[in-house]
């Protein structure tokens, strides 16, 4: 895998690779020393043109914990700020001879332009509207782990339905686990108000409805997204309090699902807004779950970009492990 820019470029032996080996990874977090020499060498850039708190910090811990070298960038403070191109900027730093660039960058498609300007590896961690394939990967680890509890076999996630629930148009996050979930073998519903509801989505590999109390009892597994009032330029709602009731997963809501329905958000949570604090707090809620998947499930995309292992049966926990 040279980058990684869409969950659609994934195909289901290569998602099963990457939640294996985060599985692996994931034990590196309950060590006293979590480090691994596996990218020791290797130069990683976080070029984030967006604010973020989880994914930036999620990279930067799993490039160190890999012994890679981490460098931070951010628009603010850098030449980006004085009015430098994306072009001109990723080239720069591309020449300084770095292995891989992480990229979040408010205009779609950007990840993917930059992968044509330079040699180096491109991370997509954010496009504007477009996707975001690591949250996808890390939801899927979070959900993958939730349902082996009662079925340690399971492969992939057939018979499984997740509704995707919220502000569909403005998400990235969306995108990216309707297509990794399908190729995962899950049924996808998404709902939404119909002003939230993006163009075209009749062609996306997915049921969608307006009626989110129609299929709460027939869910697997629920994922409310963030209302992103700094992309709306009108009003996509009434007001915040008939959004709650209408999409909300409210009290009343929660009660509806089956025992056992998985809760997720990719966060941050507009707490009250698109979910309750009965929710959020809930048994099944696995929202801190898919925080700490993050790191796991990040090493592992980078050490299958970075890492050269031929060999699909070697380990770099299990190598660092004999040492």
């Amino acid at each position: 895998m040279r980058h990684l820019l869409s969950a659609a470029d994934l195909s289901l032996p290569e998602i099963t690779e990457i939640l294996d080996l985060a599985e692996e990874m994931s034990t590196v977090q309950n060590r006293p020393v979590k480090k691994l020499p596996a990218l020791r060498g290797r130069t990683v850039v976080n070029l984030f043109f967006e604010d973020s708190t989880r994914t930036r910090s999620s990279f930067e811990i799993a490039g160190k914990w890999l012994s890679a070298d981490v460098i931070n960038v951010s628009a603010k403070g850098s030449s980006v700020f004085k009015g430098e191109s994306l072009r001109d900027t990723v080239l720069t730093v591309a020449a300084m001879g770095v292995d891989a660039l992480v990229i979040r960058h408010h205009a779609s498609g950007a990840p993917w332009q930059a992968s044509q300007w330079i040699d180096a590896h491109v991370l997509n961690a954010g496009d504007g509207t477009h996707e975001h394939p690591t949250q996808a990967l890390l939801d899927a680890f979070t959900l993958r782990r939730h349902f082996r509890r009662t079925d340690p076999t399971m492969i992939d996630f057939s018979g499984k339905t997740i509704a995707i629930v919220g502000d569909l148009t403005h998400s990235r996050v969306a995108r990216s686990n309707v297509l990794l979930l399908q190729t995962l073998g899950a049924k996808v519903v998404l709902v939404a108000p119909p002003t939230l509801m993006p163009s075209g989505v009749g062609s996306w590999p997915a049921t969608a409805t307006s009626d989110f109390d129609d299929v709460l009892g027939a869910c697997d597994a629920v994922m409310m997204l963030r209302v992103q009032r700094e992309r709306m330029s009108g009003g996509y709602f009434p007001s915040a309090r008939e959004y709650t009731v209408g999409y909300g997963l409210t009290r009343d809501r929660l009660n509806l699902l089956r025992p056992g329905t998985a809760i997720c958000h990719p966060g941050p949570m507009n707490r009250g807004l698109e979910i309750s604090a009965d929710a959020a707090d809930a048994a099944d809620s696995l929202i801190l779950d898919q925080v700490a998947a993050g790191v796991s499930v990040r090493m592992s995309v980078l050490y299958q970009i970075l890492g050269g292992a031929d060999d699909p049966a070697s380990s770099p926990v299990r190598e660092a492990t004999l040492r």
